[in-house]
């Protein structure tokens, strides 16, 4: 009988021996696993940290840090265009020039499809849209934008021969139009219920009235006065009548300091006469913001 009892006491406590190693794993198992997904929790959280600092990166240390001032253009004369060397030139591009300079980075131009600017400014292929912009609600709306600096108006281009019967806005009702697809053009001749195709610019707009493809365009008066007329390339051509009175800015992505570090460079360029003097060089002095 005492050696039963000794067995069974025996038996016991092997038992709770081996309970109490197998607690003893488990409780190391989970706090291993603990500790690694401590250590994952971590790393994610430093990985989130990083990408908000990232993110919350002022645009101006962002385009410093990478050198390059990406602008967004399409080529119109006389404020984006190529010269004989094909360099960019233009109002728009020589203060582009300036601007960048004045960050201590180069400006590089891109030529854009205009209707997706926005696309374009949002998936960093470009920093800024500067390229006689007006300044639409749109635009505004989607865009950290500048104070305006020239005035523009969406004047209708027609061959001379037969301007003179386009002198008014019900005359431009049996018209077909070519316009700049998402341009301040489109907007002005879809809000009057006219008749046009949309193409890739405004230089293209000019080559349809110019082959006879469409009766009219719808261009900024800028272009215009550099573009058509006695000593241009379209001699043939000529404006009308203006449908519009309009503002250009610089856009840049929304909630972006460049577009206030802008405004600074415009007011400091205009008290010193060099914006002045750029717009003498191209023909657009009288239409300076000042």
């Amino acid at each position: 009988m005492k050696k039963l009892v000794a067995l069974m006491l025996v038996g016991a406590m092997t038992a709770a021996m081996v309970t109490g190693c197998g607690s003893s794993a488990d409780t190391s198992a989970s706090t291993d696993a603990a500790a690694e997904d401590t250590a994952e929790a971590t790393e994610d959280t430093a990985e989130a940290a990083e990408d908000t600092a990232a993110d919350a990166k002022s645009d101006l240390a962002y385009v410093k840090e990478k050198g390059t001032l990406v602008v967004g253009i399409t080529e119109f004369e006389p404020m984006d265009y190529k010269d004989e060397n094909g360099e960019w030139i233009g109002f728009d591009a020589d203060m582009a020039k300036a601007f960048a300079e004045s960050l201590g980075v180069t400006a590089e131009f891109q030529v854009i499809d205009w209707d997706n600017k926005i696309l374009e400014l949002e998936g960093k292929t470009i920093d800024c849209v500067w390229n006689g912009m007006t300044l639409t609600d749109e635009v505004t709306s989607a865009m950290e934008c500048t104070n305006a600096y020239l005035n523009n108006a969406q004047v209708v281009v027609v061959p001379a021969d037969v301007a003179d019967q386009y002198q008014d806005e019900e005359s431009l009702k049996d018209l077909s139009f070519a316009v700049e697809a998402g341009s301040a053009g489109e907007a002005e001749v879809s809000a009057l219920g006219l008749n046009y195709t949309p193409v890739s610019s405004q230089a293209d707009a000019l080559m349809e009235v110019a082959s006879k493809s469409s009766d009219a365009a719808v261009i900024d008066s800028l272009m215009a006065g550099a573009m058509i007329g006695e000593g241009t390339g379209y001699a043939d051509l000529t404006y009308t009548i203006g449908l519009n009175s309009e503002e250009y800015g610089v856009g840049f992505r929304k909630g972006s300091d460049l577009a206030a570090a802008l405004n600074d460079y415009f007011t400091t360029s205009l008290e010193d006469g060099s914006m002045e003097k750029v717009a003498e060089t191209y023909g657009v002095q009288a239409a300076l913001i000042k």
